[in-house]
């Protein structure tokens, strides 16, 4: 359960960088380093099986659900990044929710 928060936080860690590189973003750099280091401790968390991992998971794929959703509603989904925000966000709160329903039914 670990390896998609894993995976996640790569993607959000190199999305911010490649931000960074192309246009300078300061912010694009800063909230993907954020976002891959919660979700880097959220995997460490579901692979030593300790209380918190699940929902740290859920949480910060939800708040990149919604960041992607926000950015992309005025763009019409035209963009790739709020597009790619949308996408990684929906499937890793999906995913997320599944478990979390799963172990507290």
């Amino acid at each position: 359960m670990e390896h998609p928060a894993w995976t996640l936080g790569a993607l959000a860690a190199l999305g911010g960088s490649m931000g960074y590189l192309r246009k300078k973003s300061l912010p694009s750099l800063m909230a993907g380093l954020v976002f891959g280091g919660v979700y880097g401790y959220a995997g460490y968390l579901l692979h030593k099986n300790a209380d918190g991992g699940l929902e740290l998971a859920l949480g910060a794929s939800s708040l990149m659900l919604v960041t992607g959703v926000i950015r992309g509603v005025p763009s019409r989904f035209s963009k790739p990044v709020p597009l790619v925000l949308t996408v990684l966000g929906g499937a890793g709160t999906a995913y997320y929710f599944k478990k979390y329903k799963e172990f507290y039914p």
